[in-house]
C-alpha cells in the first residue's frame, strides 16, 4: 500500500524479458537474454535455483497453475519444461522453426500453448512433450498467446496487427479481431473470459468482448508503444 520497494532480485547478467510469481504467492520465476532462468524467494528475494539449457535468449517463463512446474520459450526455437523442486529439465519440445515468443499452461495443466516468430500457434501434451495441433492463421509473428480461464479457446496477438480467437479443440478460428493499426504486442482474457484486454505498438490498449468480438473501449494516453 506504500509504493516503497521490498526487494531488489539481482543474479541476471543480462536484460530480464519476463517475470511471474508462483500460484502460492512464495516464490518468482524469471528469464532472461543471459539464456538462464531463475527461480527466487518472494520474501527473502535470495536464489533459489537457476535453470540452464537454452542456448539463446529466454524469452517467456511460467509457473503451471499447481506451481510444480515451469514452462520457457526461447529464441532457440525450444520449450522446455522444468521440475520446479529439483531444478532439473522434463522435457524439450521441439516443433517451431523460428523464437519461440510466448508459453503457457491450460488451466488444467495437461496442455501447453506456445506462440512463435513462424508465425504459428502450437498445442503440445504437458506430459509426452508431443505436438497435438498447430493454429495457422496469422501473416507475421505472434506475439502473445492465452488460454481462456475454462481451457476451451486460444487467444492469440501477432505482429499482422490482428487478435484472434481459436477454438483449442477443433483448431477453428472464432474470431479475428481488427482495429489496431500496428503489431499487438499483448493480450489478455479477463478472469470471467467474458473481455479481453489488448496493448498495440500504435499506443493504445483496447477492450473487447470477447463472445461477440466487438471493441468495448480504446484507452489512449501513452505517448510510445
Amino acid at each position: 500500500s506504500s509504493g516503497k520497494q521490498i526487494q531488489c532480485l539481482e543474479g541476471h547478467s543480462d536484460a530480464v524479458t519476463s517475470v511471474q510469481f508462483s500460484p502460492d504467492c512464495n516464490r518468482i520465476v524469471s528469464g532472461s537474454k543471459d539464456n538462464t532462468i531463475r527461480l527466487w524467494d518472494a520474501s527473502s528475494g535470495k536464489q533459489i535455483q537457476s535453470f540452464d539449457g537454452h542456448s539463446d535468449v529466454v524469452s517467456s517463463v511460467q509457473f503451471s497453475p499447481d506451481g510444480n512446474r515451469i514452462v520457457s520459450g526461447s529464441r532457440d526455437t525450444t520449450i522446455r519444461l522444468w521440475d520446479v523442486s529439483s531444478g532439473k529439465q522434463i522435457q524439450c519440445l521441439e516443433g517451431h522453426s523460428s523464437a519461440v515468443n510466448f508459453v503457457q499452461f491450460s488451466p488444467d495443466c495437461n496442455t501447453i500453448v506456445s506462440g512463435s516468430k513462424d508465425k504459428i500457434i502450437r498445442l503440445w501434451d504437458a506430459s509426452s512433450g508431443k505436438q497435438i495441433r498447430s493454429f495457422d492463421g496469422h501473416s507475421d509473428v505472434v506475439t502473445s498467446v492465452q488460454f481462456s480461464p475454462d481451457g476451451n479457446r486460444i487467444m492469440s496477438g501477432s505482429r499482422d496487427k490482428t487478435i484472434r480467437l481459436w477454438d483449442a479443440l477443433s483448431k477453428k478460428q472464432m474470431q479475428c479481431l481488427e482495429d489496431h493499426s500496428s503489431a499487438v504486442t499483448s493480450v489478455q482474457f479477463s478472469f470471467d473470459g467474458n473481455r479481453i484486454v489488448s496493448s498495440s505498438r500504435d499506443t493504445t490498449i483496447h477492450l473487447w468482448d470477447a463472445s461477440f468480438g466487438k471493441q468495448i473501449q480504446c484507452l489512449e494516453g501513452h505517448s510510445d508503444a
